[in-house]
């Protein structure tokens, strides 16, 4: 008898089962995907924002937190090396000061990489954080190309050192990207990369519950009204930039 592993099987089967609709627009595997998870609450819209000004061009402390966290690997390749949040420089073409922006999942309102997944392996939690199921995902990259924030890495070589137990192993032929540190969010803590820039003494970044108006991030957003990138698209990110 012939063996099949898997992603195999996912590959073949996932149209029959992705077509049993139980209900207008709303199939089984999306059903799943959404209850997986008991510790999000509908209360809670975790957002970001990360001030321009403050953020500096040598300073990687949000970058070196995430890795150590969240066990993100560099294979010093950059053809396999993984990346939730890189920093890019933006440099305005009428002139201005040149600004260096943490660049991270978005964790879109309406996330277009969950709308192309064909296996339903992208959710979104009830609190708002867009997540990917690694034992769904057949690595297709389809939200790797959706995305326009360039947010999502596939994972091409098996990662061999895990300094964070806390932290699921990771496969390999999948597609990741930053989850805002649920495992840290769902036990009262910052996500990694806020509570390194703080430590640092940059405080470029502020994270909070949207929907809470007296939460820090709530007041931030009335007092300087930071702006989402490519706000045009309709996506309603909820990583907002100041100074940009």
């Amino acid at each position: 008898m012939k063996k099949i592993n898997r992603r195999s099987f996912i590959k073949v089967g996932y149209g029959v089962v992705f077509g049993t609709a139980i209900g207008p627009g709303i199939t089984l595997l999306q059903t799943r995907a959404e209850g997986s998870s008991k510790s999000a609450s509908s209360e809670n819209r975790w957002g970001m924002v990360i001030d321009s000004n403050r953020c500096t061009e040598d300073c990687t402390a949000c970058i070196d937190s995430c890795r150590t966290e969240n066990n993100v690997p560099l294979f010093g390749d950059p053809r396999f090396d993984s990346h939730w949040i890189r920093k890019v420089k933006a440099v305005p073409k009428t002139g201005g000061q040149t600004r260096y922006l943490p660049m991270l999942c978005n964790h879109c309102e309406h996330p277009t990489c969950q709308h192309v997944c064909p296996v339903a392996a992208t959710f979104t939690r009830k609190d708002g954080i867009v997540l990917i199921d690694e034992h769904r995902c057949i690595g297709c990259r389809y939200c790797m190309i959706a995305c326009p924030y360039k947010a999502r890495t596939f994972i091409f070589k098996k990662t061999e050192k895990w300094p964070n137990p806390d932290v699921p192993k990771r496969s390999k032929g999948v597609v990741e990207k930053c989850n805002f540190c649920v495992n840290r969010i769902d036990k009262g803590k910052l996500p990694a990369c806020v509570k390194a820039c703080a430590d640092k003494g940059e405080n470029a970044m502020i994270f909070g519950n949207l929907n809470n108006p007296d939460s820090g991030i709530s007041w931030y957003l009335r007092q300087y009204a930071p702006k989402q990138l490519r706000a045009d698209l309709g996506l309603e990110p909820k990583v907002y930039y100041r100074g940009i």
